[in-house]
């Protein structure tokens, strides 16, 4: 497989600073879900690697960690590594690498976590690469968040300016790339002759609803790569029509006038066969 990014997802992901700025953050609850399933938590000193770190926004939340984990970012993405760099976070050595070439050591790392990324390369290529890396018997762990608005097909979003949103990214903005919300990264674990991670894959889901202003939701929109791409009149249109729901009287609203935008927190985790 050759070492390059889709054309969208070089283009999408180019503004990493307003990336990093409109991601959501990942609590230490949302980071605990993954450390616990890999056994990790109390194992001071081990081993992580955060495969496609980005900007290093779950880089940070390991980072901060009680444990004092080592950890290597390993990203694609030239201006994505240059701001996870920039944040000079403790105990973490950022390193240009991709999915099924990552510049670790064979059999070095305590655990391969992987968040908001892995539907863009569930491959058995990947897969076996990520084997290369672990430990006997260590973990591999994947973490999203999903807006309602940005689910799987069969999710009913809520209220209407989710239902707006969803409909626009389904019917209008769907491109030919890997998303979360196609459902299909979990396959790769039960293709025939994948031999290298127990499956299926363990699963859980918890609630993350927060409350965002008009203009917050539009500039996290924007950093999803087929919002990021438009221009010109469609770019126009379709923040209309997303403005336009967002001042319905139905909008569900805090003290302070910011909409609440429904989200959940998915993780899934797998252990390394021998």
């Amino acid at each position: 497989m050759p070492l390059s990014l889709p054309s969208q997802a070089q283009q999408g992901f180019a503004n990493a600073a307003s990336y990093d700025r409109h991601r959501p953050t990942y609590s230490d609850e949302e980071t605990d879900i993954l450390l616990s399933e890999a056994k990790l938590k109390g194992r001071r000193g081990a081993t992580i690697v955060d495969l496609a770190a980005g900007t290093g926004l779950f880089t940070e939340a390991l980072a901060r960690q009680p444990e004092e984990f080592n950890i290597i970012a390993v990203e694609p993405h030239d201006d994505m590594r240059r701001e996870l760099e920039r944040k000079k976070l403790p105990r973490v050595e950022v390193r240009k690498g991709w999915a099924n070439e990552m510049p670790v050591d064979q059999g070095s790392a305590d655990a391969v976590f992987v968040a908001q990324a892995f539907h863009w390369f569930s491959n058995l290529e990947s897969l076996a690469e990520i084997h290369r890396v672990l430990k006997p018997g260590a973990y591999l762990g994947m973490i999203w968040h999903v807006e309602n608005y940005n689910a799987t097909r069969d999710e009913t979003p809520s209220s209407h300016w989710e239902t707006v949103v969803k409909d626009i990214i389904w019917n209008e903005l769907d491109d030919s790339l890997p998303r979360f919300r196609h459902n299909a990264w979990r396959q790769v674990f039960t293709e025939t002759g994948q031999t290298l991670f127990e499956a299926p894959v363990q699963e859980t889901s918890v609630d993350n609803n927060y409350f965002a202003s008009r203009q917050q939701i539009w500039e996290r929109l924007r950093t999803l790569s087929q919002f990021s791409v438009l221009e010109g009149e469609k770019l126009a249109d379709v923040k209309s029509r997303i403005e336009e729901a967002l001042t319905r009287e139905d909008v569900e609203v805090d003290e302070k006038g910011n909409v609440l935008v429904r989200s959940k927190t998915h993780a899934a985790w797998t252990r390394r066969k021998p």
